[in-house]
């Protein structure tokens, strides 16, 4: 049996990835409280059930400090268990909750005149949510969805799907300075000093991914040097992430548009690091083309 366990801040998209996922074949449940899940679980094998998808968000706040050793004892039992957490800005979840007119499951405010105070109210409430959430953040592979599309989310989701369960899975992800740092990063390295296609006529509407850009890329020393010291860098902690029972590791390359550096040396480094991990490569920006 395979489970899906999804949570994450509150308008981050947890029902898109369940869409996603039941797209995707597998029996999905919203809101289970975390009290029902081990015999939830137990039912469901009764019924042969292989692929399940579970969400569970702080509407069960008291019962979440549950969750982690329930996983554990799934695991036990040889249940393949992967956890995904769906983060969001602060900012970002102000304005979808402003734009939808609903209330934050936290929030215990029914009405309110001022504008202003209405806003510190919800902000107060994401702030709570996050940190009763951040002991299962901590063990999952987090997606930030502040700035990307629900169709990206959910080819992020059906991807991770694919990736096989008790290993470390690697995550290269290129990205825009211009457009935020990735919150579910956990190594974050800037690559704008290095030499720019952009500035090269011929160069400038192509990516990181066509042949052109790359042919100009990898003759410059500097992007050589880049590539080898993260490798390097990553070649010795990766080891250490793996032996403390790490799932994923995120790793970010920021240029200037996200186009160029550092989708081209996200594609390099996957390549190199697929024979001993497993490995996933995300383009936040040209994705979203």
């Amino acid at each position: 049996m395979e489970i899906i366990l999804i949570t994450g801040m509150s308008g981050s998209g947890k029902s898109v990835a369940l869409h996603a996922l039941e797209d995707a074949g597998f029996y999905c449940v919203d809101n289970l409280p975390p009290e029902l899940l081990l015999p939830f679980v137990e039912l469901e094998k009764k019924q042969n059930a292989r692929h399940l998808a579970i969400a569970m968000d702080v509407r069960s706040a008291t019962s979440l400090p549950l969750v982690p050793q329930q996983l554990d004892i799934l695991r036990s039992q040889g249940v393949v268990v992967k956890l995904l957490f769906l983060d969001s800005s602060t900012g970002t979840l102000v304005r979808r909750y402003s734009e939808t007119r609903r209330k934050h499951p936290l929030s215990q405010l029914d009405t309110v005149d001022a504008q202003g105070d209405e806003r510190r109210i919800l902000v107060d409430a994401i702030e709570l949510e996050r940190e009763l959430l951040a002991a299962l953040r901590e063990q999952a592979h987090v997606i930030d969805s502040s700035i990307i599309r629900a169709s990206q989310l959910q080819s992020y989701v059906k991807t991770m799907v694919s990736t096989p369960g008790g290993q470390l899975t690697l995550v290269f992800e290129s990205f825009a300075f211009k457009r935020g740092v990735p919150t579910d990063a956990d190594y974050v390295f800037d690559v704008r000093m290095l030499p720019n296609p952009h500035y090269d006529p011929e160069l400038k509407h192509l990516t990181g991914r066509d042949q052109a850009v790359a042919d100009f890329l990898q003759v410059q020393e500097d992007v050589g040097q880049m590539q080898q010291h993260i490798t390097q860098f990553l070649e010795y902690w990766l080891e250490v992430l793996a032996r403390d029972h790490r799932s994923y590791v995120t790793v970010a390359i920021g240029c200037t548009g996200g186009q160029h550096r550092s989708v081209y040396l996200v594609e390099r480094l996957a390549e190199h690091f697929t024979p001993q991990w497993v490995t996933l490569k995300r383009h936040r920006e040209i994705d979203a083309v």
